[in-house]
């Protein structure tokens, strides 16, 4: 049958919905049919589609304007395409809307929380009358929740633990979604008169892994109209402040975005004062007080005479250090590599050679090997390891021996035809819960790499989760331990796992460490990144690529990278393939 074109339009050049807004309301679409126990296939729909929509390079407001067949998408069948028509062209979704009428709508909420299911959320909703967060943080301090049926008191500790971290950290956003309002940002003010330099400041562009709020910076002569045309953006909700050198606004996501705009010979100062940290800030201002030196967002003052400030270079030379990248500026030990000239030579993306965790269709990734790795080409890589889900994982439909040896026959096939990249055989195996793996060792021989991953029994105890990693880190064949944390950033807290016994173990054993470049992991932290280095760790940055489109991930895993102080050399595939070879075959 042929596609069928979706052909309502919006008007063209005027985007009011972005990606991110639809894949929010999908994810919440597949949330509720899940409560509702609807079909696992329609539910997984929504969420491939969901995650399709975050890395897609185009904005759907503007392919339905353009006419396009949404239906050319992958994972989006008609159905689909009727939906984000009509999220672009209303901003609601009428599908949502009559699922939510139908369930409690505090179930959603719950649905946030670690180890709630929507089994258990209907537990809560239904059986122990529990309709807001602040009652069931009240069951969970007395005790009433474990003795639910399906909960215990592993469930409840962690359910208190996630309740009072969001009252500590209200209204975070993670990092790639504030990406796609920020770069919109950016590219919107571009246009307002007057303005030379935008940047994006704050823990944006430090890389923190989640973000409060957006800060942006623009250069003019003339401030009042850039920051007219700033709260003249389509997406803000309310303005909050709006003047002749500053405008804050919330948008229609519940993002606030600052604006500051500042004459040309300010903005370096300008640029380091408001990407902060804050401690950070404090360090460099003391040291310039010892120079005698005033430093503001307005310059650095000898008495009343500006002596820097029109960039960040002439800021940080003015205080008697180098240029110190926005990613270290947490005042843990920067300012003092800085003045010992130790300051590493942080990891930058063109320095990734190849790519060593990927899923094509054969288990739930969304694109073809063949797809996957011409994708790869493109984004300049030479080598791409697909690493499909093992057995065990049913639901993705995982590789048994057999379809395994299949996949490789076909990679070598394909490395046949000399397409410009070179494909690497994998495995992302199960590591079970007595730390075995998933596969037999004469199938896991054959392969280039073995990637291990957690992906059950998340709520082992401390001692029974490290004993479980460290005998899969023993295999012989082992290769790479993926997302060491199993964390799901906002979703799923990490399991309880002794890193430092991990990152010991690896420096022994000569195994790698994922650092997970998908934005809803991002792990490792960037704490134990610098531990690995320290450690003389090295660090495999990979997608985990479901879609071609999800390569482009990688830039949050350079970054979460940088944060972690890794250079080139602590990177596993910064390698050529021909080093990286030898390396996983030395390494066990």
């Amino acid at each position: 049958m042929n596609a069928v074109a979706v052909t309502h339009v919006v008007p063209k050049g005027k985007v009011t919905v972005r990606n991110v807004d639809i894949a929010a309301i999908f994810e919440q679409t597949a949330d509720a049919l899940e409560i509702q126990s609807a079909n696992p296939f329609r539910v997984r729909a929504y969420r491939n589609a969901a995650r399709m929509l975050r890395s897609h390079g185009s904005e759907m407001a503007e392919l339905v304007a353009q006419g396009e067949k949404l239906t050319e998408l992958p994972g989006i069948g008609v159905d689909l395409a009727e939906r984000i028509t009509e999220i672009v062209q209303t901003g609601k979704c009428n599908a949502l809307e009559k699922i939510q009428r139908k369930i409690p709508r505090f179930a959603l909420d719950l649905l946030k929380l670690p180890s709630i299911g929507p089994r258990r959320a209907r537990t809560l909703c239904e059986d122990a009358d529990i309709h807001s967060l602040e009652q069931l943080h009240r069951a969970a301090l007395d005790h009433r929740v474990r003795s639910l049926p399906g909960f215990g008191a592993k469930v409840e500790e962690a359910i208190v633990a996630a309740l009072e971290k969001s009252k500590r950290e209200p209204g975070r956003m993670k990092l790639a979604t504030a990406a796609s309002y920020a770069e919109a940002l950016v590219a919107y003010l571009q246009k307002a008169p007057g303005v030379k330099d935008v940047t994006v400041a704050g823990s944006f562009r430090r890389g923190r892994e989640t973000v409060g709020d957006l800060d942006l910076l623009a250069t003019a002569a003339d401030g009042k109209p850039v920051v007219e045309h700033f709260v003249a953006f389509d997406q803000v909700r309310d303005v909050l402040a709006s003047g002749s050198t500053r405008g804050t606004v919330v948008l229609k996501s519940g993002l606030q975005v600052d604006l500051r705009v500042v004459p040309e010979e300010s903005y370096g100062a300008a640029l380091h004062y408001f990407t902060g940290s804050k401690a950070h800030n404090i360090a460099t201002r003391l040291l310039a007080q010892k120079k005698g030196l005033k430093l503001s967002e307005y310059g650095v003052f000898r008495g009343k005479k500006m002596v820097a400030g029109a960039t960040e270079e002439s800021v940080y030379a003015a205080v008697g250090l180098p240029f110190i990248p926005p990613e270290l500026r947490e005042d843990r030990g920067e300012i003092d590599a800085a003045k010992k000239g130790a300051l590493p030579k942080l990891i930058e993306l063109k320095d990734l050679k190849g790519d060593l965790h990927a899923h094509s269709t054969l288990t739930d990734g969304r694109n073809t090997l063949r797809e996957m790795a011409e994708a790869a080409r493109g984004r300049a890589l030479s080598y791409l390891a697909m690493t499909d889900h093992s057995r065990r994982l049913k639901m993705v439909h995982g590789l048994d021996v057999r379809r395994l040896r299949a996949q490789m026959d076909a990679i070598d096939k394909l490395n046949g035809e000399d397409i410009g990249i070179t494909v690497l055989k994998g495995i992302e195996v199960e590591i079970l819960e007595d730390g075995s793996l998933d596969l037999p060792d004469e199938v896991l021989a054959r392969l280039d790499i073995v990637v291990g991953g957690v992906h059950s029994k998340f709520n082992l105890s401390r001692s029974e989760q490290t004993q479980r990693i460290l005998r899969a880190m023993e295999h012989p064949h082992f290769s790479v331990l993926a997302h060491p944390s199993g964390r799901l950033m906002q979703e799923r807290e990490p399991y309880d796992v002794d890193m430092t016994r991990i990152i010991t173990a690896a420096a022994r054993t000569g195994c790698f460490l994922e650092l997970n470049a998908h934005p809803e992991r991002l792990d490792l932290s960037d704490v134990y990144c610098r531990q690995a280095k320290e450690e003389g760790v090295l660090i495999s940055i990979g997608s985990d690529s479901h879609s071609t489109d999800e390569f482009a991930n990688l830039r949050f895993g350079i970054q979460q990278a940088r944060r972690g102080w890794l250079e080139k050399k602590d990177v596993l595939n910064t390698r050529p393939l021909a080093e990286l070879r030898r390396m996983l075959k030395k390494g066990k």
